[in-house]
């Protein structure tokens, strides 16, 4: 693993010298495990003239959620408490002899962009302007094999969960069971906190999981995921409980499935993201639900649970192979319920049988 953690930070260097920048500081906590294996709390990494070093506030722990550093990199503690690593690094720049450093504008506040200049006011300071992101795109067979694994405990927990009763239940007591069993199936933690709709909340948009009590003919409509050495994933279903589905129902559901299709089927390397979204929203926009549609049909996942690329109408860029994403069409109608389908999937090349799908819960309108 040392190897690859260098490789990337090889490219990362071979981009900043490209632009002028002999050294680089990551503090984009996502970025620093891209790049250094682990990310403890507070954490930067210094990409320097001469060698890298990981700056830390305190002695790295073994927090499997933080990662394991790379044991090829040099490891340094501030000697004070309460001090800050960026600033840290910028000094052990200077010392190295660099004359500029790039740093995550985007993620540092001002009041720290203006410490860096303070400390080291011969230091010329640039932007990585998302240079890390962009290598993260495109993901590894070990990446793609830590998602698969998220998928699996995702869909183990989901599973589970459509085996019990329902019917009385809270939306937020079945949020709680769903994570908990998330965490017992291997999972480091949530991907990002569980939404379980029910009835008309399932009409709602990124509805929270409130007291309201699961009741005959509701929609239930679920969306989580798992944390599993870091990559997150990402699943949403719709269900509908305890009796036969309404027409209202069993039409509405069949377009959603119809988009989620439409657009599982655009994901082939060279398609233009807003080539993907187009073809979900055609088919929502066909019959008649083009109105109140989410601003994007999908994006990408990784260490982060949406991350490039992003699926939507206005989005520039193409698929690479290698790439997860997620197809997420949904119609919510407001007072009445709506569909969910949400599905993680690694796009692949027509040779290679096509668009992986990792999460694998079945999408079948069933009667819970």
């Amino acid at each position: 693993m040392s190897e690859l953690y260098a490789v990337r930070r090889g490219r990362l260097r071979d981009r900043c010298a490209a632009a002028g920048s002999a050294a680089s500081l990551v503090s984009r906590p996502a970025n620093v495990r891209y790049l250094a294996g682990g990310a403890p709390p507070g954490a930067v990494l210094l990409l320097g003239p001469d060698e890298d070093v990981l700056i830390c506030p305190g002695t790295p722990g073994p927090d499997p959620a933080e990662g394991r550093p790379d044991d090829q990199l040099r490891i340094t503690v501030l000697p004070e408490p309460g001090g800050d690593t960026v600033v840290a690094a910028a000094r052990a720049a200077a010392a190295a002899g660099a004359e500029s450093l790039a740093v995550e504008e985007t993620h540092l506040t001002v009041a720290r962009h203006r410490a860096l200049g303070s400390v080291a006011p011969r230091l010329r300071l640039g932007d990585l302007s998302g240079a890390v992101e962009q290598l993260r795109i495109v993901k590894d067979e070990e990446e793609i094999a830590s998602l698969r694994i998220a998928a699996e405990i995702t869909d183990q927990a989901l599973g589970e969960l459509l085996e019990s009763i329902l019917v009385g239940r809270t939306e937020r007591h079945l949020a709680l069971e769903l994570e908990r069993r998330l965490v017992d199936h291997g999972a480091d933690g949530t991907a990002f906190p569980t939404s379980v709709a029910t009835g008309p909340n399932a009409g709602l948009g990124r509805h929270r999981p409130s007291d309201r009590r699961v009741e005959e003919g509701d929609f239930l409509s679920v969306c989580l995921g798992a944390n599993y050495r870091g990559y997150r994933c990402e699943i949403g279903r719709t269900f509908v409980i305890g009796t036969t589905p309404a027409d209202w129902q069993i039409e509405l559901y069949e377009v959603v499935f119809a988009a989620q299709r439409a657009g599982r089927e655009a994901l082939v390397p060279g398609a233009e993201y807003r080539e993907v979204d187009r073809a979900a929203r055609h088919v929502l926009a066909a019959a008649g639900h083009g109105e109140g549609l989410a601003p994007k049909t999908g994006h990408g996942v990784g260490l982060e649970i949406e991350e490039d690329p992003q699926l939507a109408p206005a989005a520039m860029g193409k698929l690479d192979a290698c790439v997860p994403v997620t197809v997420e069409p949904g119609v919510h109608l407001p007072g009445r319920g709506g569909v969910r389908i949400d599905d993680t999937l690694v796009v692949r090349p027509d040779a290679d049988g096509g668009p992986e799908l990792l999460t694998i819960t079945t999408k079948e309108l069933l009667a819970l």
